[in-house]
């Protein structure tokens, strides 16, 4: 069985709790989450620009719980990087809205990304297979 807890962390990261999951695996979960938040936002904007609501709708779609004061420190740090960029535009229900997109050096950073991640995952994984003799 399943429950959502609020993770008492700095960037309020809503992360999954299995059942009998101690604080500390709780935590260790969030900051996992955390730590791939960069690659997932660089792969939505692959598709096109996108309004910050619509990039932390991508995420819960694919059940990276996320709220959307954990995503504007890193959108602005990753503006800061050149890694995306934004426009204003006019919206029809209050305030104007930032479109995020990705730069050319944000596509390097995702390839980059992507290599690193994909290894990782493999040496992980590779963790669960029995060792030989």
């Amino acid at each position: 069985m399943q429950k959502q807890v609020l993770c008492n962390t700095k960037y309020q990261v809503l992360c999954i709790s299995l059942h009998g999951m101690t604080k500390e695996a709780a935590a260790s979960t969030a900051q996992m989450r955390k730590g791939v938040l960069e690659l997932c936002i660089l792969r939505v904007l692959r598709q096109g620009e996108a309004y910050t609501s619509d990039i932390v709708a991508a995420l819960q779609e694919v059940d990276l719980l996320v709220v959307e004061g954990t995503i504007y420190p890193l959108l602005t740090r990753m503006k800061n990087a050149e890694t995306l960029t934004y426009r204003w535009a006019e919206s029809p229900s209050g305030p104007p809205r930032k479109y995020y997109s990705m730069t050319k050096k944000g596509e390097q950073v995702l390839h980059k990304m992507e290599v690193a991640w994909n290894q990782f995952v493999d040496s992980v994984n590779s963790l669960s297979q029995p060792l030989e003799d």
